[in-house]
C-alpha cells in the first residue's frame, strides 16, 4: 500500500487497475460460465447422433451413436453407444463425471468381448476414429478451471464473451489453455479453442441453436483437429431432456448389453 501512495499519478492508476479491475474481470468470467451451466442444467438428456468424419483428403465416413446422460452437470454419468456402421456397432463408452477431478471412463468393445478402463494418459487420443478425444467427451465443471474475461467477439454474427480457461492443478488435462465464446443473448457456448502449450490443436464450433424444452441447445457440433487436418460433424437428433433413466443403465456391467 505504501508503494501506491509514493507512486506517480499514472503508476497509481495502473496499480489500482490491477488491484480492482482485473479481479472483477476474473470474477465476471466465472459468473458467466456458471450462468451458462445453470441455464443448460437438466436431470437427464438423450439423443441420437449422426457423425460425418471428414479426413484430410475430404474422404467422408459416417457413424451413428446413441447418447444418454443422467445427473446434474459435472456430477453426471453418460453412455455413448455406436449403432452404425456394423464395424463399430455396439462399441460403448461409459463416462462418470466428477466435480473435483477428471472423469472415470470405460469402453466396451463387443468384437473382443472386453471392457477396459481408459487411462488418464490415453484421454488425448481420438475416440474410435472421430476427431473428439476421450477428454472432449467429458463435462467441464466450472470449479476445475480458472477463468479470465479477455474481450467481446462475435461468432456467426452473434455477440459473445471471449473467455480463457486454464485447468487447475487438481484437473488432469491434455490442454494447457482453452478459449471459449459464449453468446450474450442465451449463454450458449458456441466455440472452444483448445491449446497444448502455445499450439492450437482442436476447435469445436457449435451451430443450429434451438430452444429444446426451455434449454437453448446447439444441435450441430463440428470438431476440427488442426494437427490431423480432419474434422467431425456431429448432428443431434431426437434430443430430449429430463427423460426417465435408471442408475443401473450407467454401469460397466450395462456396457456389455448390446442394443
Amino acid at each position: 500500500m505504501s508503494r501506491l501512495f509514493s507512486a506517480s499519478p499514472r503508476l497509481r492508476v495502473k496499480i489500482l487497475f490491477a488491484l480492482l479491475v482485473v479481479p472483477l474481470l476474473a470474477q465476471d468470467a466465472r459468473q458467466i460460465v456458471e450462468e451458462s451451466q445453470r441455464r443448460g442444467r437438466a436431470n437427464s438428456q438423450r439423443y441420437e447422433g449422426v457423425l460425418e468424419v471428414i479426413a484430410a483428403g475430404n474422404k467422408i465416413s459416417t457413424k451413428s451413436w446413441q447418447s444418454a446422460r443422467l445427473g446434474s452437470f459435472g456430477n453426471s454419468k453418460a453412455v455413448i453407444r455406436f449403432t452404425a456402421p456394423a464395424l463399430v456397432k455396439g462399441v460403448a463408452l461409459l463416462i462418470v463425471n466428477h466435480p473435483d477431478r477428471a472423469s472415470d471412463q470405460w469402453m466396451w468393445t463387443p468384437a473382443i468381448a472386453r471392457d477396459r478402463r481408459i487411462a488418464l494418459q490415453d484421454r488425448s487420443t481420438r475416440f474410435f476414429g472421430t476427431d473428439f478425444s476421450f477428454e472432449d467427451l467429458e463435462e467441464r465443471d466450472v470449479d476445475q478451471f480458472d477463468y479470465r474475461l479477455v474481450g467481446d467477439e462475435p461468432i456467426d454474427g452473434a455477440p459473445c464473451w471471449r473467455i480463457e480457461a486454464r485447468p487447475r492443478q487438481s484437473k488432469t488435462s491434455q490442454y494447457t489453455l482453452s478459449r471459449l465464446w459464449l453468446r450474450k443473448d442465451n449463454y450458449v457456448p458456441v466455440q472452444y479453442e483448445n491449446f497444448v502449450k502455445d499450439q492450437l490443436v482442436r476447435r469445436l464450433h457449435a451451430t443450429d441453436i434451438h430452444n429444446v424444452q426451455g434449454i437453448w441447445t446447439a444441435r450441430t457440433l463440428e470438431m476440427t483437429d488442426l494437427r490431423r487436418k480432419s474434422r467431425t460433424v456431429l448432428r443431434l437428433q431426437k434430443l430430449e431432456y429430463n427423460v426417465p433413466l435408471k442408475e443401473e443403465e450407467f454401469t460397466v456391467q450395462a456396457l456389455r448389453r448390446e442394443q
